[in-house]
């Protein structure tokens, strides 16, 4: 879910994450138009939309249908740290 600028309250799919840029690509979300010149995949050219990266701390993982903030504990079968819902308490995979 985007929590900030434009398109806030819409959700979409994460479809790529830049770890070292802090910034995602959402389906959908933060279109931006890009002018093309023709080429052998779009031989029209012209203007195209396409979704621009949007920062992380504007974005928020849905746990089901509901917006929820993560946390991080160890779990106590395997002992590795795992990230968790703070809304349902569930592990997120």
């Amino acid at each position: 879910m985007v929590i900030a600028g434009e398109d806030k309250g819409k959700t979409g799919k994460v479809l790529k994450v830049y770890p070292e840029k802090n910034r995602a690509i959402v389906e959908g979300r933060n279109l931006v138009k890009k002018h093309t010149k023709p080429n052998a995949k779009n031989t029209q050219g012209g203007i195209i939309e396409q979704e621009a990266p949007i920062h992380l701390s504007n974005l928020m993982v849905m746990d089901g249908k509901v917006p929820t903030r993560i946390g991080r504990r160890v779990n106590e079968k395997t002992g590795k740290l795992v990230r968790y819902s703070k809304k349902s308490g569930e592990e997120i995979k």
